[in-house]
């Protein structure tokens, strides 16, 4: 056992022991002693410490068995992170405030103010939690002993990833969305949360009034059912434990069309107003509507020859893809009347002074095209602004971020399309974004990573210049329902549960299974929906202009089916530029794409490889792909390229140390007895079972093969698809429930030779750039996404016979992210080599 892990043995001795101690002595105090006191309060306090001590002395051994051996299935020695590292840390973390607790309960329990009640309640939650993680680690010893060494996923559906589903389903999670609500995140962040929680509740009673109305007519938007919930928002403030119930109550229940509403409160005016306000200020911020116009790009390999990009039309047809160009200068092209013909209102005017002519700075040689995260069902660029215009800002350079469709709406792989042809358009019209056309970073967060990745893959198919480096913040890279350790803590996570999780995925592969009744409702009365969503906005342009968007026939087309709620509040119909396409040509194809849920994106690939091959003679060709072959009427989900597991590298080595193998096996747990009769095994040891839930979450997950696409799931990729990828950035968070999706393809991406980092956040949750304004933690972690970018910018231009693979040099540029950065939370990251570089 080396240095480091002693040290951590060590020190978790030594809190275990303070743990004992201060139960022991809070014990014996209320147990009615000569001076303690007595009653139902102090009992329950006494039988908390108890109980308490019970789960620690099973944890103990556990905790210490881990952390001997959880530094093997870290990325390198330098970053220290993966799910088994974060189930203890969590663990730890719930001891630490048990004691913190405790040590309150001895220094106060002699006061007259004392409040014997409300400090049982508070152990109690926490004895709770403590259970519940003691049954997380139980779950995290299983896979120990399944999986292979160094992977962190159980490589099937069935099994132990199936066993802990049902698990998930029945076990309790509603004490750690009440008092503990977000115990294991740095101080900072805990009141943002219980505020989100408490908002959470109260949405969710409001919306479960309103259900009955929104199914009927999908015209309720967030407005009225979030200015209901404000008032009725009080009960869930005062009372932690009803706020848990119902908490746990939304997220097993509730579909995704709640979690697209609630999601979308931030769109509405008045936050978002409250965001720009507090935000960086930019002299450019406006919104686009590109028309579906195919188009030609220059190979990268020979720009004698060009591809065809064509408009994205997969599910319901050719549509416009919105955009939302940020750039703190206005730079040349950005103001010219190409553009603002295909500008909408809702980013407002360029700013102007005295009505001078502007000045215009000359274009950036830099651009950020970004993909914003939401689960693939929520959000527009809309909610992301803040980030976005201080990345603006920093970097000096527009930021083009890209409103994709949204699921389930529109399912995969209509946002990769868009996410593409948007990427494409960028690179074609540089000139009109005030970008010199030099270099070009892809950025995004969650869902915005994974299509970063894969907007990557589906450049390199097609043979177009592919961008110069990719910033993926705590991307999705595996969307299947395989279990890890990370994603245990999927339990407790108040912004990324398993339930909710789940059905976003699901919508996302055409797998809702409300998604056929709710579009056939948005499609005939789509007009009432969308004219509610901008009821407020409509008042203030004048009755004359709402009456006539009432009675406009041009208004339920094939883009209006597109948008989603959150969409529809984003634009605006007075302003949209007409777009030049025949909706009706794809009426009755539609109908039968609803049913589809994605295409074969390896036809294009394989035709431009075939083609090219045969036309090397001609001085400029042009390679086609016609319209017709992505509305294929017949689509066999099996001819995708699912990966076969010879052609996917998990490891980092294929030799086992023995002596290796030997440390894990002696805290690897094997299956219980029963494990044939999957329905009635026992999961947990005799004499531990964890607390349950009154009612089961609904968790009907899909094993179909699309979410083993390797455009969906770019960890399942083949070798030979990430390939020739460009330098990747990851910047994870050490509790986020997706870490070992990070890890792992950082791993895989070493493993086949291409340029990779990885920076890990310490006590932040998924989702911290969307809360960087609110502490000094995630701005400085939205700092270190920033200096990503930068690193991709400044980066010395290898030789041209190694752009194809180039690799990451040893460099310092992130230093300046980490100004009054405290040590403790971020990590030090690696190139590809291994060498250190310093964040």
């Amino acid at each position: 056992m080396d240095s480091m892990s002693s040290d951590k043995v060590m020190d978790t001795k030594a809190v275990f022991t303070a743990l004992y101690e201060v139960c022991e002595e809070n014990a014996t105090f209320f147990s009615g002693g000569p001076k303690g006191p007595t009653g139902d309060a102090a009992q329950r306090l006494v039988d908390a410490m108890l109980t308490i001590q019970k789960h620690a002395r099973s944890l103990e051994p556990v905790i210490s068995g881990f952390a001997a051996i959880y530094h093997h299935f870290d990325f390198d020695p330098h970053i220290p992170a993966n799910g088994y590292r974060s189930l203890v840390k969590v663990v730890r973390c719930c001891l630490l405030h048990i004691i913190h607790k405790g040590r309150y309960v001895a220094s106060n329990r002699r006061s007259i103010f004392f409040r014997v009640a409300h400090n049982a309640g508070e152990m109690e939650a926490y004895c709770s939690a403590l259970c519940q993680l003691r049954a997380l680690l139980y779950l995290a010893q299983r896979l120990l002993h399944d999986n292979s060494h160094g992977n962190l996923f159980f490589q099937e559906e069935t099994g132990l990833s199936q066993s802990f589903l049902r698990e998930y389903a029945s076990m309790h999670k509603g004490c750690f969305y009440g008092r503990c609500v977000g115990f294991q995140f740095t101080p900072s962040i805990r009141p943002c949360l219980q505020s989100i929680a408490i908002g959470l509740v109260s949405f969710g009673e409001n919306y479960k009034k309103h259900q009955s109305g929104i199914v009927e007519s999908g015209a309720i938007t967030s407005y009225g059912v979030a200015a209901s919930s404000f008032f009725t928002s009080g009960k869930f403030a005062i009372d932690p434990e009803l706020r848990g119930q119902e908490y746990e109550r939304i997220t097993q229940n509730l579909d995704v069309h709640f979690w697209k509403t609630f999601w979308n409160v931030t769109e509405t005016e008045v936050l978002a107003g409250l965001a720009s306000m507090t935000s960086a200020q930019v002299k450019v911020n406006r919104t686009l509507s590109v028309p579906p116009v195919s188009f030609d790009l220059p190979l990268a390999a020979d720009p004698t020859h060009s591809v065809t990009i064509s408009p994205p039309v997969a599910h319901i047809g050719p549509g416009p893809v919105q955009m939302r160009l940020i750039s703190n200068e206005l730079r040349e092209g950005q103001d010219s009347e190409k553009l603002l013909a295909m500008a909408r209102s809702e980013g407002g005017p360029i700013s102007l002074s005295l009505g001078l002519k502007p000045k215009r700075s000359p274009p950036s040689p830099w651009l950020v095209v970004h993909y914003h995260g939401g689960g693939f069902v929520a959000q527009t660029s809309k909610s992301h602004e803040p980030y976005l215009k201080s990345w603006s800002q920093d970097l000096n350079a527009p930021v083009l971020s890209v409103d994709y469709s949204l699921a389930p709406e529109a399912p995969f792989p209509r946002a990769l399309e868009e996410c593409f042809y948007a990427y494409c358009w960028a690179i074609k019209n540089h000139n009109l974004l005030g970008w010199t056309g030099e270099r070009v970073c892809l950025a995004g967060d969650s869902a915005g990573g994974n299509l970063c990745v894969t907007v990557s893959m589906r450049a390199v198919a097609h043979g177009v210049r592919l961008p110069d480096g990719i910033m993926a913040a705590y991307p999705a890279t595996l969307l299947t329902a395989y279990a890890s350790p990370s994603r245990l803590l999927s339990l407790m996570d108040p912004l990324l549960p398993l339930s909710v999780l789940s059905r976003c995925l699901s919508a996302y592969a055409g797998m809702d299974s409300q998604v056929e009744k709710q579009v056939e409702k948005v499609s005939t009365l789509s007009m009432v929906k969308r004219d509610t969503a901008l009821l407020l906005r409509d008042f203030r342009q004048g009755a004359s202009n709402w009456i006539h968007s009432l009675l406009d026939p041009n208004r339920a087309n094939a883009d209006t089916v597109r948008k989603s709620v959150s969409d529809s509040t984003l634009t605006s119909p007075h302003s949209e530029p007409s777009v030049p396409v025949a909706s009706s040509d794809f009426s009755g194809i539609r109908e039968s794409l609803k049913s589809q849920t994605c295409q074969n994106l390896t036809t294009h690939t394989e035709g431009i490889s075939t083609s090219s091959s045969h036309n090397k003679a001609n001085p400029t060709t042009t390679y086609t792909t016609p319209l017709t072959d992505y509305h294929n009427p017949i689509l066999n989900i099996t001819s995708l390229p699912e990966s076969k597991p010879e052609d996917v590298s998990f490891f980092l080595s294929k030799e086992v140390d023995p002596s290796v193998s030997s440390s894990i096996s002696a805290i690897a747990v094997p299956p219980p007895e029963g494990e044939e009769d999957a329905e009635n095994s026992r999961e947990f040891p005799e004499g531990f079972e964890p607390l349950r839930s009154e009612q089961l979450a609904e968790m009907k997950v899909d094993s179909s093969p699309i979410f083993r696409n390797p455009y969906m799931s770019p960890l399942l990729a083949p070798d030979n698809m990430l390939v020739g990828l460009p330098p990747i950035h990851i910047v994870a968070c050490a509790l986020d429930p997706m870490l070992d999706d990070s890890v792992m393809f950082a791993k895989r991406l070493r493993n086949v030779g291409q340029p990779v980092t990885l920076c890990v956040v310490d006590d932040l949750p998924h989702g911290f750039l969307s809360l960087s304004q609110l502490s000094k933690e995630t701005r400085e972690a939205s700092n270190v996404c920033m200096e990503r970018i930068k690193e991709v910018f400044t980066v010395k231009d290898p030789p041209p016979e190694m752009r194809k693979h180039r690799k990451l040099e040893r460099t310092n540029h992130g230093a300046s992210a980490a100004k009054g950065a405290s040590s403790k939370l971020f990590q030090r990251t690696t190139s590809k080599d291994g060498g250190p570089a310093v964040v």
